[in-house]
């Protein structure tokens, strides 16, 4: 097996057994909302002004397969519409005071798991860190341009 194969399985199985993992307590903590859920709100309470466009190129779904995600939010109380005086056009959500809740929630189970792992990130060099995040970088961006060849422009900035 080359390298590339190496470094993309290694990706693979890194970011699965993260999952795997992290799992069981998200679940515990987080009951009754879905994975995409949870990331959607964390992103409209980090981003002021999320709108169904930033959504959608965040999460890489279709604009319709968010508007049926924050209409079920909505629903469920954790986040709110809203509109701007300056453009009525434009809808915009914000996290309800449930879903800052939850919002919580997760970031206190990322923290925790930050926490688990720090032993192995205290043993790497601001010059690792620097290559691991070029290479990323890098990797990105020649997947952005891949993206955008095939018609698929997700990242209209």
């Amino acid at each position: 097996m080359n390298k590339e194969d190496q470094v993309i399985m290694r990706f693979r199985d890194l970011f699965n057994k993260m999952v795997w993992l992290n799992k069981s307590k998200m679940e515990v903590s987080l009951k009754g909302y879905t994975s995409t859920e949870v990331h959607c709100i964390e992103y409209i309470g980090r981003n002021e002004d999320s709108n169904v466009t930033k959504l959608a190129e965040s999460f890489y779904m279709t604009s319709g397969a968010i508007s049926k995600l924050t209409k079920k939010l909505i629903q469920k109380g954790l986040i709110e519409s809203y509109q701007k005086q300056e453009n009525k056009k434009e809808i915009y959500f914000r996290l309800t005071e449930q879903g800052k809740e939850i919002d919580k929630v997760h970031e206190e189970l990322h923290n925790e798991f930050r926490e688990r792992d720090k032993a192995v990130f205290e043993q790497v060099t601001e010059k690792q860190f620097d290559s691991m995040l070029k290479f990323v970088e890098k990797y990105s961006s020649h997947l952005d341009a891949e993206i955008k060849k095939m018609g698929m422009d997700l990242k209209s900035e």
